[in-house]
């Protein structure tokens, strides 16, 4: 497959403290990627570095172009970051949240329809998109980002730890829905995600970093029956 994003010898600092050490790595067109790795080993910061909310170095292209510039230019790029957090905008309406995911774009007629088409996947939001999302639940404001970020019909979708704090339950449905989004409309995903199991059930590859360099990478399945990996590095 063609690699739609990649890194090469990518390094990222925070001050003095040097978060990624020379990363490399490709995300094929049309897969779902996942990041893996304990605390610490550099996965928040790799998406951060795509997205350009951290300072770094190295190359990093997408379609063969390489990308410059802070968060906006990897916006309009056809990048989408769902961070760490959820990060709603909690004082704002679901529908508002949608809107904004669409910031880019000046098709009014196509946004009001995509704003629509966010009910087929989420249900819910059909029905209460005049609620304030700071009284959503977890789960639903990880949804509504996710809702949001599809908003800018985005080339790559960046997940960050998608599953944090939230029940089985939900993870499992945002999960699916990611996988039938990649089926369905042939959405790529870079996910990180400390859930090594659910990330390897629905990733086609994965990377496993440690203290930001790369330890381990290929096909999710194989890393999902190599048990010196699982024991080393995916913690069971």
């Amino acid at each position: 497959m063609t690699a739609l994003l990649e890194l090469r010898d990518v390094e990222a600092r925070y001050g003095p403290v040097q978060a990624l050490h020379g990363i490399s790595l490709d995300v094929p067109e049309g897969s779902i990627v996942a990041v893996l790795g304990a605390n610490g080993a550099g996965k928040t910061t790799t998406l951060r570095a795509i997205s350009g909310t951290v300072r770094r170095t190295g190359e990093i292209s997408l379609e063969g172009k390489r990308l410059r510039g802070g968060p906006e230019a990897a916006a309009r790029a056809g990048i989408a970051h769902v961070p760490e957090g959820r990060g709603t905008f909690t004082e704002l309406s679901v529908n508002e949240n949608l809107r904004l995911g669409a910031y880019t774009r000046r098709d009014r007629a196509a946004i009001k329809a995509d704003v629509a088409r966010m009910g087929e996947w989420f249900p819910w939001i059909a029905e209460r998109g005049d609620q304030q999302a700071g009284t959503l639940s977890g789960g639903e404001q990880q949804m509504l980002a996710l809702g949001r970020a599809l908003m800018s019909r985005p080339r790559l979708l960046l997940l960050d730890e998608p599953s944090l704090g939230l029940a089985p339950l939900v993870v499992a449905e945002i999960f699916r829905i990611v996988r039938e989004l990649n089926e369905r409309e042939g959405l790529t995903v870079l996910v990180v995600e400390q859930n090594a199991r659910i990330a390897l059930d629905v990733a086609d590859r994965a990377t496993v970093l440690e203290v930001g360099r790369v330890a381990v990478e290929g096909a999710a399945d194989e890393l999902r029956a190599d048990e010196s990996v699982r024991r080393s590095y995916l913690g069971y």
